[in-house]
């Protein structure tokens, strides 16, 4: 297994498409940082998005509150649970791909002053098609994060 380490710039792509380019380099032993999650973009219409979204904060267990499902509203957590779906989770090989993972809002100081070349997977591109996209931190916004859009 190689530790090569590559450095992602999430604004422009698309979250699906780069979330599985992702899971593949984490699975093969990488460690892969994301920066500027909020920047990521989900295709299809803003509203139906939106609403899709607020239905899966509605659910709950009728039962006991401590069993409820935790419903993540920031930016970089609501893509690392992307991920999270896409890797092998319940197998120790997925668990451990999943420690390899880091995502932030923006780009930290402790890497501005690094001289890092960002990798753009070419898949993961947002392509000129008529289709309306989102960012992520527009969704996070519309789901109660209250960190500022960029």
């Amino acid at each position: 297994m190689s530790s090569e380490v590559v450095y992602i710039d999430g604004s422009g792509l698309v979250m699906g498409r780069l979330a599985s380019v992702i899971a593949k380099m984490l699975l093969e032993g990488k460690k892969v940082y994301v920066f500027n999650a909020e920047k990521i973009l989900i295709s299809g219409k803003k509203r139906s998005i939106i609403e899709e979204w607020k239905e899966k904060l509605e659910i709950k267990s009728k039962i006991n509150p401590k069993h409820n499902p935790i419903h993540y509203r920031r930016p970089d957590r609501i893509f690392r649970r992307v991920v999270r779906g896409m890797l092998p989770f319940r197998k120790p090989k997925g668990r451990n791909a999943y420690k390899n993972l880091k995502v932030f809002h923006g780009v930290p100081e402790e890497f501005k002053l690094k001289s890092i070349s960002f990798y753009k997977p070419e898949e993961a591109v947002a392509k000129g098609y008529p289709t309306d996209y989102i960012m992520l931190g527009e969704l996070a916004k519309e789901l109660g994060w209250k960190g500022d859009v960029v």
